[in-house]
């Protein structure tokens, strides 16, 4: 299904200008949570993605076990390793008498640094490389409470979603989220909202999306369906059927979160009015569209950029492969002077 010219056109308006009148930080400051001793790739995946994409700076908040690996693989991203599991810490220094025990971080002096954190950016993607350890869910938990306090705008995917479906009042009626299930998490969270197994599928998004109070929802699949249902407007929907490749390797579900905080820091950064008003000849963007926009920009160009990416590697492709196609399918997506500027 050809998306509407209306909708490409709002996206192109969220894209910021690469005319050089931007400062560091007026193209989007997204934060990624997640990353524990055992998953490090997925936020760096997500992170790097929203910068390849165009997002001026990409925060990693993380446990202290991930940090070092995550500074590694790429030296561009901000890691704030403050997600310490308290009884761990003490274990290691006890050990280490030597060391400074103010830095055994309370849940108390966490909540503060990620406000004052939070406070940075426009975005925060919840779930890459969270993990479902007690202490990183009461983390992402303790997370989504200053973010919705503050009224920025979230992304839940992995074990982010697995804290929703849990959880359902975590998000609960905070339209500025984003969940970008696969077929297991939306089954799941489907459950988890009571939505009737036998509903026709392509209504099953906007019934989730309904039960959650209007947050926006990408099914993802051999389409993409895309639905909201707010509480005070017109439902949205849009199914994306962009070719992908033909190999679904772990990883890729970061890329497209990762790809979706970027929009959504465009969002905010046009919101805010970083590039200037919106011209009478412009469609007038409210802000409660931005989610669905970013969501339909983000499954676009993710599913282009696994195309490209696979037809270069073919059944050998992994997720890394994808990370250097975002550019050259940024601009089949949206145009050479979308992702190279004018001079």
């Amino acid at each position: 299904m050809p998306i509407p010219d209306s909708i490409f056109k709002q996206i192109k308006q969220l894209i910021p200008p690469l005319n050089g009148t931007l400062h560091k930080g007026q193209s989007g400051r997204v934060g990624v949570l997640g990353g524990a001793l055992d998953y490090t790739g997925a936020p760096y995946f997500a992170a790097i993605t929203a910068q390849r994409v165009g997002a001026d700076l990409s925060h990693v908040i993380c446990s202290p076990t991930a940090a070092g690996a995550i500074k590694g693989y790429a030296p561009d991203l901000i890691v704030h390793p403050i997600l310490r599991e308290d009884k761990c810490a003490q274990k290691f220094l006890s050990s280490h008498t030597h060391l400074n025990h103010s830095r055994l971080r309370s849940t108390d002096s966490v909540k503060s640094e990620l406000a004052a954190l939070l406070k940075r950016l426009h975005v925060l993607v919840i779930g890459p490389g969270l993990g479902r350890e007690d202490y990183m869910q009461k983390y992402a938990r303790l997370a989504v409470s200053i973010a919705r306090e503050q009224k920025m705008y979230l992304v839940f995917d992995a074990d982010g979603l697995f804290l929703v479906g849990n959880e359902p009042d975590v998000v609960r009626g905070y339209e500025k989220a984003i969940m970008t299930p696969n077929v297991v998490e939306f089954k799941r969270l489907s459950e988890a909202v009571n939505i009737d197994p036998s509903t026709e599928p392509s209504k099953r998004a906007h019934l989730v999306s309904q039960a959650l109070g209007g947050v926006t929802v990408i099914q993802k699949g051999a389409k993409d369906l895309i639905a909201v249902h707010p509480s005070s407007s017109e439902p949205q929907t849009a199914e994306i059927d962009a070719p992908g490749g033909l190999k679904r390797c772990g990883g890729q579900g970061d890329v497209l979160s990762g790809a979706v905080g970027a929009f959504l820091a465009w969002g905010k950064c046009f919101e805010d009015g970083a590039w200037g008003s919106q011209s009478a000849s412009e469609a007038q963007i409210p802000p409660s569209r931005i989610p669905f926009l970013a969501a339909t920009a983000a499954s676009i160009l993710t599913r282009t950029t696994s195309r490209r990416a696979f037809a270069k590697n073919g059944r050998s492709v992994i997720t890394a492969d994808l990370i250097g196609e975002i550019g050259p399918a940024f601009e089949e997506v949206f145009g050479e002077e979308a992702e190279k500027g004018k001079l």
